[in-house]
């Protein structure tokens, strides 16, 4: 899978006018045969992704939120109609909530397995995917050795690791075109870059920045034939980001003031908080790095280049994204657990490979920052969820899991139900579901499902006691119990 060359736009990297000249590309054999093992990386990759995403969701560790709202987005598309979630709300328009039309890529596919399996399984394709570009440039730029290391810790790397684990997310698609774009972009193809960079802005509202900083790096790196090129994607990232706030103001049930109150990391518009960038002026620049977990985010985020990624100003393409985690109150945005890692590792690694071509590593100092990497990755990779893959109870059948499907196989396709969050899932393929004692669930559904021995660290919205009361209170305004087995209850509203 090659990235579409540039044409006379394009122009090498030691042409661009940067004061580094880039080393020369070292002589690889070409053909089928000399590439097939980058090929079988990424299938390898493709599956243990698919492994580990479909066990969690088996163990009932996927969550209505975000992976029960991505396959009611999903299925809206295939049934024909503009995106809406029930777990957002009752007949929430999803696209008032955020600017993702790719996401309706998925509705053929769809169409063939209607199945809320299907978007994790996606994700993992795509997520395998963004490693060819990786290898197939470190390949011909550094050589084998160089591919097989760089490509394999990007793969495994904290930031896919925590991805592919949690959920599904739009940022998927996210991750092949930015890697594909900053391949092309750090060989000198220019307009392939800038091709590869524009999808992007169908994939999140804020992408759109980020199109903008590849294109000012293009106009950078281009020289004077490069630079149009450059000052025009940078526009038209500009240009979709603005265009995209606009539609979903005009989606969203608040408008402009409802979106934006919706979207303050620190909870909403009774939050308190002003949250984002207003907070930030509040607190000066030192709320870049405080809490202390913003800076050991930055330090793991550099750490398996060796802090090399620096050196190259394909990082710069990070800015947008890391500038709005770490201008958040919203302390999701400042860790490493979740999807956000998601973007940042094809633009850190990309930049490395980038690094050590401008440096012209080769020979022993090359495999010097090679085995650092490794080590690095290594050392981190049992703190991150693909370390799973090698521990037995994520192969074990969980008893619980089956007793969950054969009590959800009580309630008809098409009902409405209120679920606990890590049930959602679930039902969201068949059903019309939203989180049950979530303020913004539809009232009054015909089911109501339980887990009430769902762990503490998995817990929402509810205590176990607010949700036990909240059980008694539904049985005295009519609810029956249908089934109650291993901690999960199942009431009906039917005679």
């Amino acid at each position: 899978m090659q990235a579409p060359t540039g044409n006379a736009a394009t122009v090498p990297p030691q042409q661009s006018g940067t004061a580094e000249q880039a080393a020369p590309e070292p002589a690889a054999a070409s053909g089928p045969g000399a590439t097939w093992w980058i090929w079988a990386m990424a299938g390898t990759l493709f599956l243990a992704y698919t492994a580990l995403s479909l066990r969690i969701h088996e163990h009932l560790l996927s969550h209505s939120f975000d992976l029960g709202i991505f396959v009611q987005v999903v299925r809206s598309y295939a049934d024909g109609h503009l995106p809406v979630s029930e777990v957002k709300g009752p007949d929430f328009p999803v696209l008032g909530d955020h600017f993702s039309p790719i996401l309706a890529v998925l509705a053929p596919l769809y169409w063939l397995w209607p199945s809320v399996k299907l978007l994790l399984v996606a994700q993992a394709a795509l997520v395998a995917a963004s490693v060819l570009p990786l290898a197939f440039w470190a390949r011909r730029t550094l050589g084998s050795a160089a591919a097989v290391v760089i490509g394999g810790c990007y793969a495994v790397s904290w930031g896919i690791a925590s991805g592919v684990a949690y959920d599904f997310h739009e940022w998927a698609f996210a991750v092949p075109l930015l890697a594909f774009s900053l391949t092309a972009l750090g060989s000198g193809r220019l307009r392939a870059a800038a091709y590869w960079a524009l999808p992007l802005v169908l994939v999140k509202e804020d992408l759109g920045l980020t199109v903008a900083v590849i294109g000012v790096v293009i106009a950078w790196r281009g020289g004077r034939r490069g630079r149009r090129l450059g000052l025009v994607t940078a526009a038209a990232g500009l240009a979709a980001a603005t265009l995209a706030v606009l539609t979903l103001a005009s989606f969203h049930p608040g408008g402009f003031d409802g979106y934006f109150a919706s979207h303050n990391p620190g909870g909403g518009a009774d939050s308190g908080s002003d949250g984002g960038f207003v907070e930030l002026l509040h607190q000066g620049t030192l709320g870049l790095i405080t809490p202390q977990e913003k800076v050991t985010t930055l330090i793991l985020m550099l750490a398996p280049t060796l802090f090399l990624a620096l050196r190259s100003p394909l990082l710069l393409i990070a800015l947008p994204t890391v500038m709005w985690r770490l201008a958040s109150d919203y302390p999701a945005h400042w860790g490493t657990s979740y999807h956000y890692g998601l973007l940042i590792m094809p633009i850190v690694f990309a930049a490395f490979i980038d690094a050590l071509h401008r440096r012209g590593a080769s020979g022993r100092s090359l495999y010097r920052y090679l085995a650092g990497s490794a080590a690095v990755t290594l050392l981190l990779l049992p703190h991150f969820p693909l370390w799973q893959l090698v521990q037995p109870a994520t192969w074990q059948t969980d008893p619980r899991s089956a007793v969950a499907r054969s009590v959800m196989a009580e309630i008809p396709d098409g009902a409405t139900v209120q679920a606990s969050n890590n049930l959602g899932p679930h039902l969201a393929d068949r059903t019309s579901v939203s989180v049950y004692g979530w303020g913004d669930s539809r009232p009054d559904p015909e089911w109501i499902i339980v887990d009430t021995k769902v762990a503490p660290n998995h817990r929402w919205p509810m205590s176990v006691r607010q949700e036990l009361i909240a059980l008694d209170f539904a049985r005295i305004r009519g609810y029956r119990t249908v089934k109650e087995k291993d901690g999960f209850v199942l009431l009906s509203r039917k005679g």
